[in-house]
């Protein structure tokens, strides 16, 4: 089940080049209620900017998935103030508006907690959490404006939500996530997967990554994580910062993954 938290998304704007620009949409109010609106962050003068809310953007949520490329910020679903969603938006940068994709087929079903990443000019949807635990993925190609169903191979990984995901190149690379929900709805701690996939978007292939399960350097089992893709030492990964816990402890530690692209490909 997906727990009361914001899910918010970080965008470094390359637009231009010098700025760096962090993006928030939606989320929940202390009151529980959805919201909307979409603000920017100017970390050079430490300002916040209102950009959009009300009927000017999508519709009030919260546990929705967000993406990014060098100009659009992406929403996918989420929970909406009559239940879960698959709508897909783009926010424009530079225009400064949005713009409503078409909506997938039954296929893919309402969701929260899922995956969405930008790559081979498409954005995909991974898993989530739609009533249960889902493992289908799915594509949108904005040229075309169509949706399809994709079938993978390879090491799938199991139905899962709340997981931390970045793309490096054509990987979609997840990690974690709620493989099972808690009983007690959100008051309680589901089961935790830890382990870290690597998807292929052009031969569709998941492999398992081999990412020190059981070291000290590892980040464990555990979901709903605040992550960003980023680069420490010149390499590329995923940052991974705190989540919930099998036990149902919030956790406050951070880890840095940097997949071997090559091993990836062996």
């Amino acid at each position: 089940m997906e727990p009361e938290i914001s899910l918010h998304h970080v965008l470094e704007s390359q637009w231009p080049p010098s700025a760096k620009t962090i993006y928030m949409f939606g989320g929940r109010d202390a009151t529980h209620k959805e919201l909307n609106e979409l603000y920017s962050f100017d970390t050079s003068t430490n300002q916040w900017t209102l950009l959009s809310s009300g009927d000017a953007g999508p519709p009030h949520r919260s546990y929705h998935s967000t993406a990014s490329d060098d100009r659009h910020v992406y929403i996918f679903g989420g929970c909406g103030v009559a239940g879960r969603l698959n709508d897909l938006w783009k926010y424009d940068v530079i225009e400064q508006k949005w713009v409503k994709y078409p909506t997938p087929g039954e296929n893919c079903k309402g969701r929260g907690g899922s995956g969405l990443a930008v790559a081979q000019g498409k954005i995909w949807v991974v898993y989530g959490f739609s009533g249960v635990e889902t493992d289908d993925v799915h594509c949108f190609d904005p040229i075309q404006g169509t949706w399809t169903q994709v079938d993978t191979i390879g090491e799938k990984p199991s139905a899962r939500s709340v997981f931390s995901i970045v793309r490096i190149g054509k990987y979609i690379i997840i990690s974690g996530g709620e493989v099972d929900p808690s009983d007690l709805g959100h008051l309680g701690a589901g089961k935790f997967a830890s382990e870290a996939y690597a998807l292929d978007t052009e031969t569709l292939i998941w492999k398992r990554l081999n990412d020190g399960l059981g070291s000290d350097d590892h980040p464990g089992p555990r979901g709903w994580c605040a992550f960003a893709g980023g680069c420490l030492d010149g390499n590329q990964g995923l940052f991974v910062y705190g989540g919930n816990s099998p036990s149902n402890d919030r956790l406050d530690d951070i880890f840095f993954f940097t997949p071997c692209v090559d091993a990836i490909e062996c």
